[in-house]
C-alpha cells in the first residue's frame, strides 16, 4: 500500500440540484463525509485533485476538512460515463487500527503464453471483497500471468495476497483463465469474414424483371 494522500475538502452550504450542476460546472466534485457516529457533512473538492487519485485506486486518505484533520476511505465514485469526469464521491471517516471492509481492484500484470498457442485469455473477477485494518487497504491485488499455459486457470484462493488482509470473496472464483478458442470463433472474429447471405428474389422472378415487357 502506498502512502496516504492527503485531500482538502470544503464544506458544502448549498445543496440541491442546481447548486450542484453549478459546482459541476466550476470543475467542482459535490461530495460527503460520514461515518464514526458523526453528522454526514456535504463536501466539495476540485476534480482534478481528486481524480488522479480515485483513477491509482487509492482507498485511504488523509482528508482536510477546512484545518479538521480526519482518516477517510474512499467508499463511493460516481463517474460519468461520457466524459469520465468524477460526478460525485463519498467519504468514510475511519480509525486507522479498525477493520474495514472494501472491494480491491485486481491487475493482471504479464503476458500469457497460452496465447501464442492459440488460447484467449479471459479475465473473469476484476475485483474481490476484502477485509483489513483501514492503513492496510491494497491499492490493488495483482496478479502475474505470465506462466499462464493454454487451459491454465487462476482461482481466488490462489492469489498473493498482503499480510493482515483477509479475502472474503469465494475461494473457488475463477480470476482469469486461458481457454482454447475453436478455429470458426477465429474466423468469425477475422477481418474480412464471409458476411450473411441476402437473400433476393427467385432466378425465375429475376428473369421475369428482366424481360422486355410486351407492347400491346
Amino acid at each position: 500500500m502506498s502512502a496516504d494522500s492527503k485531500v482538502s475538502v470544503k464544506k458544502r452550504q448549498k445543496l440541491g440540484t442546481a447548486e450542484t450542476r453549478r459546482l459541476r460546472l466550476s470543475g467542482l466534485v459535490p461530495g460527503i463525509v460520514y461515518g464514526h457516529q458523526q453528522e454526514p457533512q456535504p463536501v466539495v473538492v476540485d476534480e482534478t485533485l481528486i481524480h488522479p487519485i480515485v483513477v491509482s485506486g487509492h482507498k485511504v486518505v488523509d482528508l482536510d476538512v477546512e484545518g479538521v484533520l480526519e482518516k477517510a476511505i474512499i467508499r463511493d465514485v460516481q463517474v460519468d460515463p461520457f466524459t469520465r469526469l468524477i460526478q460525485h464521491i463519498d467519504f468514510m471517516r475511519v480509525d486507522p487500527n479498525e477493520r474495514v471492509t472494501v472491494d480491491v481492484a485486481i491487475e493482471l500484470k504479464g503476458t500469457a503464453p497460452g496465447i501464442l498457442s492459440g488460447g484467449m485469455l479471459e479475465h473473469q473477477l476484476h475485483s474481490i471483497k476484502v477485509d483489513c485494518l483501514a492503513y492496510q487497504i491494497p491499492d490493488s491485488i495483482v496478479v502475474k500471468v505470465s506462466d499462464l499455459q493454454l487451459g491454465g486457470v487462476i482461482h481466488v484462493n490462489e492469489l498473493e495476497i498482503p499480510p493482515g488482509v483477509h479475502v472474503q470473496t469465494q475461494g473457488e472464483l475463477i480470476v482469469v483463465h486461458v481457454v482454447k478458442v475453436s478455429t470458426r470463433e477465429l474466423d468469425l472474429a477475422a477481418p474480412g469474414a464471409a458476411e450473411p447471405e441476402v437473400i433476393g428474389k427467385k432466378a425465375g422472378e429475376a428473369e421475369a424483371d428482366a424481360a422486355p415487357a410486351k407492347k400491346k
